[in-house]
């Protein structure tokens, strides 16, 4: 359910645009869960559902919302849904990018990350646990600088940014 579109009155307008219409959908999505599990379509047996969002405003003011979870995805079919989807966070600095994912119960051994200029790519697949998770970035990465670090639960990849490409030279005026 799409919330209708309205004029833009100021320039906050801009900022939240389309939060009225990601909250009405989410809470759509969370309605048909619990009809699921009210009707008995989903098992108790299953690992537990999760579906969540985390929002946080990026250095240039805009907002930035990100689902997470393994419930709440129409495109997922029954057998994937004991696929998870760590929480994540991401912190951004003049220099650096830091993705932060809690992933409990696995192993070091067993965690698959890929980085490639603006993406950033997790695959667990443990005895006991399954990950997943594709994630856009919000600035180009340098892929070779990549460090991770995985204790207690909680991974963290720290990749340098590239040097800005904007070059500033005083031009002399004859």
């Amino acid at each position: 359910m799409r919330m209708p579109q309205r004029k833009r009155k100021d320039d906050w307008d801009d900022v939240f645009e389309s939060f009225d219409a990601d909250m009405a959908e989410m809470r759509a999505r969370m309605d048909e869960l619990l009809e699921r599990m009210i009707s008995g379509k989903v098992s108790e047996a299953r690992d537990p559902l999760v579906y969540g969002i985390s929002m946080r405003v990026r250095p240039d003011g805009e907002p930035l919302i990100q689902e997470f979870g393994n419930a709440g995805r129409a495109e997922l079919s029954e057998a994937e849904l004991p696929v998870r989807e760590p929480l994540t966070d991401i912190r951004e600095d003049a220099n650096k990018v830091t993705v932060i994912m809690e992933l409990p119960g696995v192993d070091k051994e067993d965690i698959k990350v890929t980085a490639e200029d603006r993406y950033l790519d997790l695959e667990v697949y443990s005895p006991n646990k399954r990950y997943t998770k594709h994630l856009e970035l919000p600035c180009d990465v340098l892929p070779d600088s990549a460090k991770a670090n995985y204790k207690n639960g909680v991974l963290e990849v720290v990749m340098r940014r590239p040097a800005s490409k904007k070059r500033r030279k005083t031009i002399r005026v004859d």
